[in-house]
């Protein structure tokens, strides 16, 4: 029973941290994303680390699996992210001037 209500309250965050963080992201001014997006890559930096703390623990083969899972998830959010936020400065650069 009280494992069941654990499952249910976690989940009833989990929907409800979507709900607000989609909201917040949605309402951000075009101009403010690029500094969304290396905050957002710092965050995935710190997931990164847990993921490959959990994947190294080999407790057993699902928290390996699910470890392996996240790191390469977080792996690709990095490396999007960067090359996201490396398009959106490219835009304000002035068109003579090519680096």
């Amino acid at each position: 029973m009280h494992t069941t209500l654990d499952l249910w309250s976690m989940l009833f965050v989990f929907m409800l941290a979507t709900f607000v963080g989609f909201q917040v992201i949605q309402s951000v001014s075009r101009l403010l994303h690029t500094p969304l997006m290396s905050l957002t890559n710092a965050i995935s930096a710190i997931a990164i680390v847990g993921s490959i703390i959990i994947a190294g623990e080999e407790k057993d083969t699902t928290s390996l699996i699910l470890g392996c899972v996240a790191v390469a998830a977080s792996m690709t959010n990095i490396v999007s992210g960067f090359l996201i936020t490396d398009r959106m400065l490219k835009m304000f650069r002035e068109k003579g001037r090519q680096q």
